[in-house]
């Protein structure tokens, strides 16, 4: 019987969602995340500047909520619903995978909250093996590859766990004319 490494087992790290948008849209998001995570969100900030887009360093353009442990677990299996469990090959990196939802009423469970309106946010979901932490902590020691999640591992992931489907990107049969 062979055992399984279990410092190369993945584990889902953090869920962030988040929501850009400056002035009323903020306020709104704000209210939003709040809402939908139980957690208290934080106003992001530019850094720099961007003049076609009227941003400066300090203005605040964005709100988000990080969640861990199984607050994020939770989070997960709320919101993949109301994207009837469908993710696009493209949407699944290493070490992550991103999804939108246009409207926050599509999530199952969630009412029409007056003051915010119609409203979407991003959600981004990070994975990450055991000893991730140390590899944080080291200086100047360059970047392991044996750390890093697979995009085949995180969709092995969500299909075992979260009964999720992969829509693929169909190839081209490139027919030879002889």
């Amino acid at each position: 019987m062979v055992k399984e490494n279990l410092m190369r087992e993945i584990k889902l790290d953090k869920v962030i969602l988040n929501i850009g948008g400056v002035g009323e849209k903020l306020d709104k998001g704000v209210i939003l995340l709040e809402a939908i995570s139980g957690k208290k969100a934080v106003k992001v900030k530019a850094g720099k500047r961007i003049p076609t887009w009227n941003v400066r360093p300090g203005l605040e353009v964005g709100t988000k909520v990080t969640l861990r442990g199984k607050d994020a677990l939770a989070m997960v299996k709320k919101l993949l619903p109301a994207i009837d469990n469908t993710l696009k090959e493209k949407q699944i990196q290493k070490n992550c995978f991103s999804f939108g939802i246009h409207e926050y009423i599509e999530i199952p469970g969630v009412e029409y909250i007056r003051e915010v309106g119609i409203m979407g946010f991003e959600v981004s979901v990070v994975f990450s093996r055991a000893g991730k932490s140390v590899e944080m902590k080291k200086i100047k020691r360059g970047k392991s590859r044996r750390l890093t999640v697979s995009r085949e591992e995180i969709e092995n992931y969500l299909v075992s766990n979260f009964k999720t489907e992969i829509l693929r990107k169909k190839k081209k049969m490139v027919e030879d004319e002889e």
